[in-house]
């Protein structure tokens, strides 16, 4: 008995002193430090330290990339077998994603979507894909000689005309499909359940197959069963890369520092190094006529086609929206219309930047 009272005369006595030293806390001296009086570190300048940050353990990681490598054939495989592959661990998986993509899917078309930026249209992105399924079908049936005919102009009033256009196309070769590859399928852009759903019905269609990366430890909440096993149809694969997200983190706000909204010549190289070389010529012809063009309100999109067509950096329309949707989601370029109502194409950047963009994407 004794030893029960004197326990809770101890759990007493540290109650007693807890709330005795709160009453006598909160009476005493408040400091004035706020928040705001804290020096801190200029946005570019933490974000270029962070950008240069060496690598530990490259051959370690090189070795491990290595290993992924001899399983491309599985998944070339997995693919095939109508699986859908969902990349996830530790490190940015875009590289190997990409490698992936470049190495062993070249007898397939491939279409990028990247989930990692603050807004994706995916309205426009699925009808990329229809153009260029109904594109891909259409020259395997001359190539065959077969007469059968399908939907020949691609729907554009709403996203179910155009999954349903997508699921509709048929083709007796089961080997023809299109692989979409969505790097950080659980981004920003893409949590909402609208979105994920849009995603699932785009996988379920038999011509279509996902490679997709995830970060977020919350990510598998995002489907139902019926999603991850009918749509998606997941292969999962634990492929930690420990590489830095470094074209992924350029959307967040860091933390220590100022914030800024303009956006500077170092993050939109950044941004444009992780497109493809078309996409950056496009962009550098847009640059020269605006640095030219100075007093002009920007670049009238025919002309840009034009130029980019000339130069054979585009084949259609469609290839160049498919780049002016990456700059617009990456926020790179801006539209308007001038006074004559053309809608005409601007880079949110002062000369000076601009130059210095070029400069940084020559060398």
């Amino acid at each position: 008995m004794e030893d029960i009272d004197n326990i809770e005369e101890d759990e007493f006595g540290f109650s007693r002193n807890y709330f005795l030293a709160k009453e006598l806390g909160g009476s005493s001296k408040r400091s004035a430090r706020k928040l705001s009086d804290i020096n801190l570190v200029d946005e570019q300048e933490l974000r270029e330290t962070a950008f240069n940050i060496e690598t530990k353990h490259e051959k370690e990681i090189d070795e491990l990339l290595n290993e992924y490598k001899t399983m491309y054939p599985k998944w070339v495989f997995e693919l095939r077998c109508g699986f859908g592959l969902l990349m996830y661990g530790f490190g940015s998986k875009k590289g190997l994603i990409e490698d992936f993509a470049s190495s062993s899917l070249t007898e397939y078309s491939v279409v990028v979507i990247n989930g990692y930026l603050p807004s994706v249209n995916l309205k426009q992105v699925l009808l990329a894909i229809a153009e260029l399924l109904s594109d891909q079908l259409k020259s395997r049936r001359k190539s065959s000689g077969s007469l059968s005919k399908g939907q020949e102009t691609v729907p554009s009033r709403s996203v179910d005309d155009i999954l349903s256009f997508i699921n509709g196309s048929q083709s007796e070769d089961k080997d023809c499909f299109i692989c979409v590859v969505v790097h950080n399928i659980d981004g920003p852009a893409l949590r909402d359940p609208e979105s994920q759903q849009t995603l699932a019905q785009l996988a379920s269609c038999s011509h279509i197959r996902i490679i997709a990366s995830i970060d977020h430890v919350n990510a598998p909440l995002l489907w139902d069963k019926k999603m991850v096993h009918k749509q998606f149809n997941w292969l999962w694969h634990h492929v930690p890369t420990f590489a830095p997200y470094k074209v992924e983190g350029v959307f967040f706000p860091l933390v220590l520092a100022q914030g800024s909204t303009a956006q500077t010549a170092k993050t939109a190289a950044i941004v444009l190094q992780s497109l493809t070389p078309n996409a950056q010529n496009v962009f550098k012809i847009l640059a020269d006529y605006q640095l030219s063009h100075p007093d002009e309100d920007g670049m009238p999109t025919e002309e840009l086609y034009s130029a980019s067509r000339e130069r054979f950096f585009v084949s259609s329309q469609v290839t160049l929206n498919s780049h002016l949707t990456e700059f617009k989601d990456h926020e790179l370029v801006k539209t308007k219309r001038n006074s004559d109502g053309q809608e005409c194409l601007n880079i949110p950047l002062s000369s000076d930047a601009l130059r210095q963009l070029l400069l940084d994407l020559s060398q």
